[in-house]
């Protein structure tokens, strides 16, 4: 007996929305359907917002956070502190901080970090780009908003010696973060002590 299946399109949208991280097949049979049979779903809405954010979101060519313009706001404000620097593992790491009302400074996103099991090494992070901010501005200390696991040490721990032979104070956060924990797990006061506790950093052995 030949199996019912749904139409052509609709397992098309549903095999779509299972390559999601967090979606699974339920999952994404029951927003398929949705998007078919809710009267507010506004299917034709939910795919202009797509199309918007695939055709005109780009990375910041200076810090990597997401912007519509040749500069993030964060890179174009002119009101920012231009002595600080904050270097912080993903794009989705600066908003946390941000919300702080803590650090006015300004932010680098590496695009992730050190991470040998996984093939990531420095060159395939924004390293390079990094090291040649801190050379060509007045940064006075840059502030390694990193994760305090084994990855998160290792990448902060070549940054600092990277940044050795510049004049500029490297400090790390961490009072207050989770052992092991990134920024995405810590809620704002946690980062506002966070970023008031910093200390110099130091090789972790």
């Amino acid at each position: 007996m030949k199996r019912v299946e749904y139409p052509a399109a609709i397992r098309a949208l549903i095999a779509e929305l299972k390559r999601m991280p967090g979606i699974g097949p339920r999952s994404a049979e029951r927003i398929a359907l949705w998007m078919v049979q809710a009267r507010d779903a506004r299917p034709r809405d939910i795919a202009a917002a797509v199309t918007a954010v695939c055709e005109h979101v780009h990375a910041c060519p200076q810090c990597g956070f997401f912007t519509t313009e040749p500069l993030c706001e964060f890179c174009a404000a002119p009101d920012r502190d231009n002595a600080l620097l904050c270097v912080v593992e993903q794009p989705t790491d600066i908003l946390p901080l941000e919300r702080t009302g803590v650090f006015r400074g300004r932010y680098h996103a590496l695009g992730g970090r050190i991470s040998p099991l996984d093939h990531i090494g420095p060159d395939d992070l924004r390293i390079a780009s990094l090291i040649a901010r801190v050379q060509d501005s007045r940064f006075s200390e840059v502030i390694l908003a990193l994760g305090t696991d084994v990855e998160g040490d290792a990448t902060a721990n070549y940054i600092a010696e990277l940044l050795q032979p510049f004049p500029v104070t490297v400090s790390r956060i961490a009072q207050g973060l989770p052992a092991g924990g990134g920024l995405e797990h810590a809620d704002e006061l946690t980062l506002n002590r966070a970023l008031a506790g910093r200390t110099r950093h130091g090789k972790v052995s």
